[in-house]
């Protein structure tokens, strides 16, 4: 049969396979790309995240170096250097809730404690120091070193996250809800509350609450203001002892 046209042959794997092969390579030769771009992108963010780490450092150590270099200054000329007024307070609720004034309960609502052993930073100014002075019984508070600082938000700091209190583990949490105010990191977050920055507010009511234990060694006397032996009120750069203590 000369005439007859040879068969078609059949192809050894189906169309639809082949098909479907195709879209997986695809969107396997997709994921690669996009997973090298992110990489690529961590990398980045890492470095930049190293040097800002580093600007930090060589700031802080500049400021340290300028208030003695200040005060042997002001000694080797006869006279007394006065630092400058502190911006940053913590505060720490030690007293619980029972007989508290309505005035008094509002204002440690307003400060975000509302639990005993409770801690929060505060930007002074008039307003905020006339706030600490009403609640002063119920509340020991003062000025916090960067040690301190940076002890509390990377041991105790969680982020408020959809409403919800989430520990601090990952710097894309952080990037994630301040990135818009340039805060990419952990140490963006500290420098920013540290130095009482133009996004301290944003920094601040990100941070949840510290929940501090009761501290090591007990308290004197709650009920008795700090200058007369209690724990009550300002003590000053005395804070820091009591945060070693209850962090």
């Amino acid at each position: 049969m000369a005439g007859e046209e040879p068969k078609k042959k059949v192809p050894s794997v189906p169309e639809s396979l082949l098909k479907k092969r195709k879209a997986f390579a695809d969107i396997k030769a997709k994921r690669l790309k996009r997973l090298l771009v992110q990489k690529k992108l961590r990398k980045d963010e890492r470095k930049l995240i190293y040097k800002r780490a580093q600007a930090y450092h060589k700031e802080y150590r500049q400021m340290y170096r300028r208030e003695i270099r200040m005060a042997r200054m002001a000694r080797k000329a006869g006279n007394y250097y006065v630092p400058a007024e502190p911006k940053l307070a913590f505060v720490i609720r030690i007293r619980g809730i029972n007989g508290v004034s309505p005035k008094v309960r509002k204002v440690l609502q307003l400060l975000r404690l509302r639990q005993i052993f409770n801690g929060t930073f505060v930007k002074l100014n008039k307003a905020s120091i006339n706030m600490l002075r009403i609640v002063e019984p119920y509340i020991a508070w003062g000025y916090p070193n960067l040690k301190s600082v940076h002890e509390l938000i990377y041991k105790r700091g969680y982020g408020k996250i959809n409403k919800q209190r989430v520990a601090l583990t990952d710097n894309s949490l952080i990037k994630r809800c301040l990135k818009k105010y340039g805060i990419i990191c952990m140490e963006d977050l500290i420098h920013e509350i540290y130095t009482v920055g133009k996004n301290f507010k944003a920094a601040n009511n990100f941070l949840w609450p510290f929940k501090l234990s009761s501290p090591r060694g007990g308290m004197k006397k709650k009920t008795t203001h700090f200058v007369e032996g209690g724990d009550a009120g300002n003590r000053e750069d005395q804070i820091n002892r009591l945060i070693r203590r209850m962090n």
